[in-house]
């Protein structure tokens, strides 16, 4: 099975052998390639060119893979840019050209479930409620259910770190006016989750997957490099999130990069993801973040097995 994920910021490959009868996944590749699809999306409402360009490409890699893989069976969802851009036709009708699936837009509600069911299929014995919290670059999921994928509540709300970075953190770093606002917009996007009955009181486990949440425990273990090993199932102290978001917020995007655990891509947006994660948090009663490699890819795949 190949399950591809190509949300505003990165665009992410899983290659796998599933067995349904067992629940077991072999994994056999895990690439991801920062695309930044949502370029100015908010902006324009349009995919822009060079963007567009740049996920070509990159399909264009995994097209490669997928045929040296001889998969059974691939799907590709796309979120957040594509959900919002007029021109996603160019985008739907590049990627099938080039590997030959057409791209599925999933609702937010789907992004949900599908980020869920991924984040909890190797989360063993953690305390049921689970909140799951997906950050991309345009949304971000917050999930509520039990640990073996059972979905109580879920929504996706527009804010995420490409959106909130062009939105208002403008400065290099950002002017605290700059981050006031954009706290300020999450905090507001936040206060709607009771209609959707997403009590962020409720959880007993927090588990953060994404880039977004996997940098930001890096950060957190002040760790050499991204090591997925070190950051798989790992369990980070909460006041450690929150002081490492306003660490990231307080640098430039130069000395950001310069972290070993940070991936270049990644870089100028991470203050916004981290800024997300630490205004979630401060909603829970959670004392530790739970961290996933494990994420929506996963979920896709066994969404068709």
């Amino acid at each position: 099975m190949a399950a591809v994920d190509c949300g505003t910021n990165t665009i992410k490959l899983l290659v796998a052998d599933l067995d349904p009868a067992t629940g077991e996944e072999v994994e056999h590749v895990r690439e991801t390639r920062m695309v930044r699809l949502g370029q100015g999306v908010d902006r324009t409402g349009r995919l822009a060119d060079e963007a567009l360009a740049r996920v070509f490409a990159a399909v264009e890699e995994y097209a490669a893979i997928v045929e040296e893989h001889h998969v059974d069976a691939i799907r590709f969802c796309a979120t957040s840019a594509a959900r919002d851009a007029s021109n996603a036709g160019v985008f739907t009708a590049g990627v099938a050209q080039r590997l030959g699936v057409e791209p599925e837009v999933v609702s937010g509600a789907e992004e949900a479930q599908l980020s869920f069911a991924g984040a909890t299929r190797g989360l063993g014995e953690a305390p049921a409620p689970v909140l799951v919290v997906d950050i991309g670059g345009g949304s971000t999921e917050l999930v509520l259910g039990g640990r073996h994928g059972d979905v109580q509540a879920g929504h996706s709300l527009d804010i995420g770190s490409v959106r909130m970075t062009e939105r208002h953190l403008h400065g290099d770093p950002p002017a605290g006016a700059e981050v006031a606002a954009a706290m300020a917009e999450i905090d507001q996007a936040l206060d709607t989750l009771p209609s959707y009955a997403v009590d962020l009181a409720a959880p007993r486990t927090v588990v953060a997957v994404s880039g977004t949440g996997l940098t930001v425990a890096a950060a957190v273990l002040d760790l050499p490099a991204l090591d997925r090993e070190a950051v798989d199932r790992a369990a980070v102290p909460v006041q450690g999130v929150h002081e490492a978001a306003a660490r990231l917020l307080a640098m430039t995007v130069e000395e950001r990069r310069a972290l070993p655990y940070m991936q270049p891509g990644r870089a100028d947006v991470i203050g916004a993801g981290a800024l997300i994660l630490d205004r979630v948090l401060r909603r829970t009663p959670a004392t530790e973040l739970r961290t996933s490699v494990s994420d929506i890819l996963d979920g896709i795949a066994w969404s068709r097995a």
